[in-house]
């Protein structure tokens, strides 16, 4: 537990203490298909501190990621095995350039999933997502996202992937946005474990991007569970044009109203 806190303390500290052509993201997180039971609530605080980012905006008036600190509270609802409901409420900037801390929007989302899916070799799910936006975090005020999950538990190697589908509904079928994330983890025991991850932006469907240009990064994370707090964190590391330089992440989670134990 004194290992725990300490991760918590350094990695609070630094996010609250500094001061994707993409645009920055709230969420840096691979789906894999586990939910609240049924009646339980919980809440997840995501935050991501970008010290070496890209230094112009995605599009006029846009945040820009350097040095920016960006986050979301989000509450999840365990409906029933198979269905949980989530908010995001606020998604909000710590800080970022020539604004300061501003509330950047909200999120609604609805993941369906087979049920007990840390039971199971193969799961699977999909995740649909819609935004209200503030001017300076997206270019349009309403956009949505389509994630699909599928992982296999190999032992204590489990391996996911999601490919995701953004839209902003311009454009049509040929202008939604290939993001897919990917993870690999080692699970040292029910309460460590090891991974790495890919988060990728190839541009729109009808055409990608140029490969220079394109947003890929390749991250180390480290997950802790505890009855107090779940940890996850880590850092991330651009590889392509179109990445930020050095991103660190660290998400804060526990149910609100946990389920009594058998």
């Amino acid at each position: 537990m004194g290992g725990m806190r300490t991760i918590v303390f350094i990695w609070t500290s630094l996010l609250l203490g500094a001061a994707m052509t993409f645009a920055q993201t709230d969420e840096i997180q691979v789906y894999d298909a586990e939910i609240e039971n049924p009646g339980v609530f919980s809440l997840m605080v995501h935050n991501n501190f970008t010290p070496m980012g890209r230094k112009t905006p995605a599009f006029p008036g846009a945040i820009i990621p350097n040095n920016s600190v960006n986050g979301a509270a989000e509450w999840s609802y365990g409906v029933n095995p198979w269905f949980e409901q989530g908010l995001y409420l606020p998604v909000y900037s710590f800080y970022s350039a020539g604004r300061g801390a501003t509330i950047n929007g909200f999120k609604i989302r609805e993941l369906f999933v087979r049920p007990n899916a840390r039971d199971h070799m193969l799961f699977y799910g999909v995740n649909f997502e819609f935004s209200v936006n503030a001017n300076y975090w997206e270019s349009r005020r309403i956009t949505s996202e389509i994630r699909s999950i599928l992982g296999l538990h190999l032992h204590r190697v489990d391996l996911i992937y999601n490919p995701i589908l953004d839209t902003d509904y311009t454009g049509g079928p040929g202008n939604l946005q290939f993001v897919p994330a990917s993870r690999v983890a080692y699970n040292f025991s029910k309460s460590w474990a090891l991974a790495g991850e890919e988060y990728a932006d190839f541009g729109p469907l009808r055409h990608f991007v140029p490969a220079n240009q394109q947003f890929h990064e390749i991250w180390a994370v480290v997950d802790h569970s505890s009855k107090v707090v779940n940890v996850e964190t880590g850092f991330g590391v651009g590889v392509s044009g179109g990445a930020d330089r050095l991103t660190f992440k660290l998400m804060l989670s526990r149910e609100l109203n946990p389920r009594p134990q058998p």
